[in-house]
């Protein structure tokens, strides 16, 4: 397909038209030369295709049939399984059922950061950690890709919050902008090239995402090599010709032909080159003919696509607590299951990527039929949106306590309701619903062998954690959660999850939490860089359960860590008795650093799969990146000069084996001298060794000059003290030297350091 002589076939208004969506689903098409629309639809954990029947249009109104699809493990339940081939899997199993239904984009994953934990998306979003959440979307987009299945990255970027979504401007340094919440975009787009990108609605620093260039293009394109097409999110655009010069290519939905409208006059007026346009159309063009809809794809198996979903949802689970090895549970004795989730459980998040699946696992049934002796079933609060699911219900409670009692041992299925947790509004807090937490604490109370399994798709408080054994994360695990969270509980699957986001205490201990949602139309990320994990730890402060935390039913031990310049080894050996998977996660940390940096951030991580008694090699090659900080100064990636530790182990604050590494900077950075420059970095600095001397002892009365002497040779107190307080000024404070005779002096050592 020529596309350079198909665009010079098409008119001005036919270009213009392309720009935007046919409706709120499609491309547009141009039948007289063969152009074809393809159609994209919500899809981030499964495949949500919206048919619009008599009386609707595409926002939803009227009639409207949502086809069937496999509800997979959301982005958070995903995330918690640190595998990339399962995150490959199930991008490509997504893609055929968007095949078979003729759709061509696929609008996800979604990899915003999770800011706070009281974003109400954060379902959808795999972590807190930018290497994590962008290796792990790169897998994704490469599966689904590779069935001839376009996908759509977003919200690109500093998308953190749903208040104020639309207009709400996210202030946020360059180094952490850089650093967290550009940097898992980066991977995906270097290591994945997805079809398209979606933009957010939000300004950054003041400027709308749509209108960047900046962003959309310098970065994105130029400095990333991204190729595809950038799409807005639905009604994320303010002004369609600068969005369009910024290198928006595609509005979605569409605007009723005005904004078309706009492009065709900017052109004609020539306040828009119609070069751009040009080429906008061209990626349009490639991504229709890319991903062309399959009229002939093969029917999909949504039974045997449950079993995959199943499979999934097993490598999730996170085992957080199992004391006295209450897990996994013996079968043949009587068992109360306690909750209405596990009889209406909570498997997805609520809003547009909500799944119309076929099948869905009830959690009481497979646990009873597992069980293999009498399990008993005790609602213990209420569902329903005409419930205030905060109240406690007590004459259920009650009932739940003298049901578990009577069987002497208990599961209850708690957590999130879909009123606590949905696209389109942020949590207030962090608190689970108080009807699940007295619950908790009654059944607990009375019955010591009791398991807690949480239903949620972020954090929570955990106020009965103390008194609790046995706790285990399914988050939200899809259509077959059921079966994975039987299987762990009766240990016919050995719990191989880890947490791919920190739990903190409580809501007030979160890094945003001054600062989260913001006031109005703006929200300051004032703790720059220090977000999750790497905000607990540079604090020291305690945490209910830390990144990459997961116990297992057997026991994993490290050892033996050897470094071959930048290539990390360490042995894993399984010391348990059954079969079981280890993530073994590789943190890196500057032992000293001119910024503010993190203890330590994680830059490798692998899934192994260990035998009893088996041991395995891990090896890790490091790059420059894992080393690097953003430099505001030069604006640029940076690897200072200096020694850094290389941690492995279990989790973030696990990490028994370390390893010194010393790295030197090709390219120091140097500064120009100027009269506010410290005397504590001229002295200790090698770059200024060879005018220091120089510079300052023309200045110096005899007295200084004696305390300084040597002193970058010393440890003098005096000397540190007060190079640590004296700039270059204080020479002509001194009376030594005037203003001129120091601008000369300045003047002249910046010259010979090739300034």
């Amino acid at each position: 397909m020529d596309i350079k002589k198909l665009i010079g076939q098409l008119t001005l208004e036919e270009k213009a038209a392309f720009c935007s969506g046919a409706d709120g689903w499609h491309t547009e098409a141009v039948g007289r030369l063969g152009i074809p629309a393809v159609m994209m639809t919500d899809g981030p954990h499964g495949l949500r295709k919206v048919i619009y029947g008599k009386g609707s249009n595409w926002g939803g109104y009227g009639e409207k049939i949502t086809v069937e699809a496999t509800c997979f493990p959301t982005a958070s339940c995903l995330a918690n399984s640190w595998n990339v081939d399962l995150l490959r899997k199930v991008g490509a199993a997504i893609a055929k059922q968007a095949k078979k239904e003729q759709v061509s984009i696929v609008l996800g994953p979604g990899i915003n950061m999770k800011r706070s934990p009281t974003c109400g998306r954060n379902f959808e979003y795999f972590s807190e950690d930018p290497y994590l959440a962008g290796k792990l979307a790169a897998a994704y987009v490469n599966g689904a890709q590779a069935e001839g299945v376009g996908t759509s990255l977003k919200h690109f970027a500093a998308n953190n919050q749903e208040t104020r979504r639309h207009s709400c401007s996210s202030e946020v340094d360059m180094r952490t902008l850089r650093e967290i919440y550009l940097a898992a975009f980066e991977t995906v787009v270097k290591e994945a090239q997805p079809a398209t990108i979606m933009h957010s609605y939000n300004p950054i620093n003041g400027k709308q995402v749509s209108q960047s260039k900046w962003l959309l293009n310098d970065i994105l394109r130029e400095e990333w090599g991204y190729k595809g097409v950038v799409i807005s999110d639905w009604n994320a655009v303010n002004d369609r010709v600068k969005s369009l010069e910024a290198g928006c290519d595609l509005e979605m939905p569409w605007s009723y032909g005005l904004r078309d409208k706009a492009i065709v006059e900017a052109v004609r007026s020539g306040e828009l080159d119609e070069k751009i346009l040009d080429r906008t159309v061209e990626r349009i063009l490639n991504l229709v003919f890319s991903y062309p809809a399959d009229e002939n794809a093969p029917d999909v198996d949504l039974e045997k696509a449950h079993e995959e979903a199943s499979k999934a949802g097993d490598e999730c689970m996170v085992l957080l607590k199992n004391e006295r090895n209450l897990l996994p549970l013996s079968s043949g004795r009587p068992v109360a299951v306690i909750g209405a989730f596990a009889k209406h459980a909570r498997y997805q998040g609520g809003g547009s990527s909500h799944v119309n699946n076929k099948y869905l696992d009830d959690i009481y049934e497979l646990i009873d039929k597992r069980n293999g002796a009498e399990t008993f079933y005790a609602e213990g609060y209420r569902l329903g949106k005409d419930v205030n699911e905060n109240d406690p219900d007590e004459a259920l409670i009650a009932e739940a306590v003298e049901t578990a009692k009577k069987a002497g041992r208990a599961i209850i299925i708690a957590g999130l309701p879909d009123s606590f947790e949905s696209e389109g509004a942020d949590r207030k807090n962090m608190a689970m619903p108080e009807s699940h937490n007295k619950l908790i604490r009654r059944v607990t109370a009375e019955v010591k062998d009791t398991v807690v399994v949480l239903l949620n798709g972020s954090p929570v408080e955990l106020p009965w954690l103390e008194n609790t054994d046995a706790l285990l994360a399914a988050y939200l695990g899809g259509e077959a959660l059921g079966g994975s969270i039987t299987r762990v509980l009766f240990g016919d699957v050995n719990p191989s999850g880890k947490l791919a986001e920190t739990y903190p205490v409580k809501y007030e201990d979160t890094p945003a939490y001054l600062n989260y949602p913001g006031e109005e139309y703006k929200v300051v990320y004032a703790e720059g860089v220090y977000i999750g994990y790497r905000y607990y730890q540079k604090k020291k402060m305690k945490v209910a359960f830390p990144f990459g935390f997961g116990l297992s039913y057997t026991t994993f031990d490290y050892s033996d860590i050897k470094a071959d310049g930048d290539k990390i080894s360490v042995k894993v050996t399984n010391t348990g008795k059954v079969a079981g998977k280890e993530i073994v996660q590789l943190y890196v940390g500057a032992v000293r650093s001119r910024v503010s940096r993190p203890v330590k951030e994680l830059k490798r991580f692998a899934k192994i799969d260990l035998a009893p008694g088996e041991s395995k090699t891990v090896e890790f090659e490091l790059d420059d990146r894992c080393f690097a900080y953003w430099d505001e100064r030069t604006n640029d990636w940076r690897v200072d000069t200096g020694d850094y530790n290389v941690y492995v182990g279990r989790s973030s604050e696990d990490t028994p084996l370390c390893v010194t590494l010393h790295k030197v900077d090709p390219k120091p950075y140097i500064e120009p001298i100027h009269v506010n420059l410290s005397l504590g970095d001229l002295f200790s600095k090698d770059e200024y060794k060879a005018v220091r001397h120089d510079l300052v002892y023309p200045g110096l009365s005899e007295e200084q000059k004696k305390l300084l002497g040597d002193a970058e040779l010393t440890s003098d107190f005096r000397f540190i003290r007060a190079r640590h307080m004296w700039t270059l000024r204080m020479l002509i404070d001194n009376g030594s030297i005037d203003e001129k005779q120091l601008d000369k002096l300045i003047a002249e050592a910046n010259r010979k350091l090739g300034f």
